[in-house]
């Protein structure tokens, strides 16, 4: 007999080592935001001495973002928002980010 917990879903390998990460990427840039734009405007203003000149931005957006690639509560945090908008999908047949883009139809 299966023992599994019936509130969580089974996850395939490709939605917990792929799926689940590619949406721990994406929250971790919005949420290092400003390292990102530090990092992108001292890219621009440097030119080809970017390598030299952006060390400083490039290493505080690698900890920025290491910081939550690897906490165990982001990963819980991200696979739980992975599972509710694949549930909404199921349920609806339309995708979180089709939902984020349609229009009003009362316009």
């Amino acid at each position: 007999m299966e023992t599994s917990n019936s509130e969580e879903p089974h996850l395939r390998h490709v939605e917990r080592d792929v799926l689940i990460p590619k949406l721990m990427r994406q929250k971790a840039k919005e949420l290092c935001a400003q390292h990102v734009e530090a990092f992108t405007q001292c890219c621009k203003d440097s030119g080809l001495l970017m390598v030299v000149k952006c060390r400083e931005e490039n290493n505080a957006l690698k900890q920025c973002l290491t910081k939550h690639y690897t906490d165990p509560a982001f990963y819980e945090e991200c696979k739980q928002q992975y599972i509710q908008e694949k549930q909404d999908y199921e349920r609806t047949g339309i995708s979180a980010k089709h939902r984020a883009q349609r229009l009003p139809t009362s316009m």
